[in-house]
């Protein structure tokens, strides 16, 4: 059972908090390793981790960074090794989890350093600026915990106390109860949404573990994709089967549901085999209490509760999602099959149904045929995403990739 938590801060002006927190930890017999990531002052008392510790390991020094003279430099240095460190250390045992606190200077740099941490690793961040718009998504750490620091910009208070104490006993809490991702099974990651607009998770699961395969399935609204990009980028998984690319979609065309730039091309640059197929990518996901984007105003829509509202693509504009994602796959360095349901790609775009639009699956389908990638294997279905059939090629294709060796058990 762990119970080692590294508490990282800017000693020099949150000493007292900082000492606060260690303090509630060890009063729940919790242990403490501390990282000062401060440039101009000292903390009162030596921390496990210096200041100079931390600018050594960005390559840099702390005289450096004050002599930039200028202080998103000075900190981007301390991010940098911070990081790294927390790396370094967490490898060789010498720590459970980790809780930052801080401003915006301290909150930019933790998501550096949780970040860097593998998942399952519990990353508490007690910061000024806690679920801010502030903080774009493709930073976040996928399994990231924020606590609001209210009433502690400045100095301690009964109100940041009842922050900090409950910050204390998350972190510990999170150490000792973790069940930590195991390897005992090959991992597949699956992309996907409810069961009320895409359904072939229902099928697939239980048939990839019928096989000795472990799923874990992604719900694409942004944080799920981090959390699948994140995986990728750690090579966890085995293959990947991207179903819901739209997160690719809402990043082109500028919605805040986004999971970053680099969505549906991690796996692709690890080597990663990967099947993909376009879920819901006629729809344009939106912050259900955000105004659309002024092109799309006009579109048919589909409110699918108060946070999230879908807006219908047009010909064209399917046409550049088809483009982008054949981009997307063109870069990548292990095999790719792209399904695609020449039938339709989510249940609210069936025949009768409120979004269907037969000319836009057409031209979408034209485009894909005209711009898939030479290194990918086009695979058309005539039948609907939702359909046994879709589920039963992804599965053929599946026992053909193992049988010869394609996927990495």
């Amino acid at each position: 059972m762990g119970n080692r938590i590294l508490v990282v801060g800017t000693y020099d002006t949150k000493d007292d908090e900082l000492t606060y927190l260690a303090r509630r930890i060890r009063a729940q017999a919790g242990e403490v390793v501390t990282m000062d990531v401060s440039v101009l002052g000292e903390p009162k008392a030596p921390t496990d981790i210096s200041k100079h510790d931390v600018a050594a390991a960005a390559g840099s020094s702390i005289a450096a960074a004050i002599a930039a003279e200028d202080e998103n430099t000075a900190m981007q240095i301390m991010a940098t090794g911070a990081a790294r460190l927390a790396r370094q250390w967490f490898q060789a045992g010498r720590f459970d989890g980790v809780i930052v606190l801080g401003g915006t200077m301290g909150t930019d740099l933790a998501l550096d350093l949780c970040a860097a941490l593998p998942m399952g690793v519990p990353k508490y961040v007690v910061s000024t600026v806690s679920f801010s718009p502030m903080i774009p998504p493709e930073r976040l750490a996928a399994d990231i915990q924020m606590i609001l620091w209210a009433g502690g910009l400045y100095g301690l208070n009964s109100v940041c106390k009842a922050s900090l104490s409950q910050a204390a006993g998350a972190v510990l809490g999170a150490v000792r109860a973790v069940e930590p991702p195991t390897r005992d099974r090959p991992l597949i990651g699956m992309t996907s949404f409810g069961k009320t607009v895409l359904r072939y998770m229902v099928a697939l699961k239980p048939a990839l573990e019928a096989r000795g395969f472990e799923v874990a399935v992604f719900h694409a609204t942004g944080m799920g994709g981090r959390a699948f990009e994140s995986l990728a980028a750690e090579g966890a998984f085995a293959a990947v089967m991207d179903f819901a690319p739209q997160e690719v979609a809402n990043h082109l065309f500028g919605s805040a549901i986004t999971a970053g730039p680099d969505r549906m091309t991690t796996a692709g640059a690890q080597g990663i085999p990967q099947m993909v197929a376009p879920g819901c990518y006629d729809l344009l996901d939106v912050v259900g209490w955000h105004a659309p984007p002024d092109r799309f105003r006009d579109h048919p829509a589909h409110a699918h509760n108060r946070l999230l509202s879908s807006y219908l693509l047009g010909a064209e504009e399917r046409r550049m999602v088809a483009r982008e994602i054949a981009a997307k796959l063109a870069g990548a360095t292990g095999p790719v099959t792209l399904f695609l349901p020449t039938q339709g790609c989510n249940e609210w775009d069936r025949p009768g149904a409120p979004l269907h639009d037969a000319g836009g699956l057409a031209a979408f389908c034209e485009e894909i045929r005209a711009v898939c990638p030479a290194t990918a294997r086009l695979v058309e279905i005539d039948a609907h995403i939702n359909d046994a059939a879709f589920a039963e090629a992804v599965l053929a294709e599946f026992d053909d990739w193992c049988a010869r060796g394609v996927i990495r058990a």
